[in-house]
């Protein structure tokens, strides 16, 4: 059974990612999503219950798809979880730098191999900050997020 985790800061989920990980469920056993607090990003809008709540019901769909959330580093928890690799989405050539980075650095440390799954032309351009700055001053972010997450948006962004 090969076991993958898709780490990220999930803030919010939105369909770019739902896309890599019906890929990985496709292509894998098992796929462990992974919503931690990113220190390097600014100041979440979700806090990780949010999070966790939104993951769980935007991929409620796949079967052999857990969702945890995490505060170590994604090899310690690819370990706990007992992941064979870590998966990670692309949507730009210029992802792919920091990622390559990252992917050598945890193989490094940890043994850990890092798979790329690039996304669809039709999500490419999907990013977490465009969404919520989008939602934050009362535009329709409905067709770029799943529906569980429309909705807590527009809570959180009321008219």
């Amino acid at each position: 059974m090969t076991k993958v985790l898709y780490p990220g800061s999930f803030d919010p989920i939105h369909n770019g990612h739902v896309e890599i990980i019906e890929t990985a469920a496709k292509l894998f056993d098992a796929v462990v999503v992974a919503a931690m607090r990113n220190p390097q990003k600014s100041e979440a809008l979700f806090t990780l219950d949010e999070r966790e709540a939104m993951l769980k019901e935007s991929v409620a769909h796949l079967p052999n798809v857990e969702v945890t959330m995490f505060s170590s580093l994604v090899v310690d928890l690819a370990k706990n979880v007992g992941a064979d690799m870590i998966v990670k989405g692309l949507r730009v050539v210029s992802d792919f730098e920091n990622e390559l980075q990252m992917a050598q650095m945890n193989h490094k440390v940890s043994g850990v191999y890092t798979m790329f799954i690039p996304s669809a032309s039709g999500n490419s351009f999907l990013a977490s900050k465009l969404i919520r700055e989008i939602a934050r001053f009362g535009g329709d972010v409905s067709s770029m997020v799943p529906p569980p997450v429309a909705s807590r948006l527009k809570e959180k962004f009321p008219s």
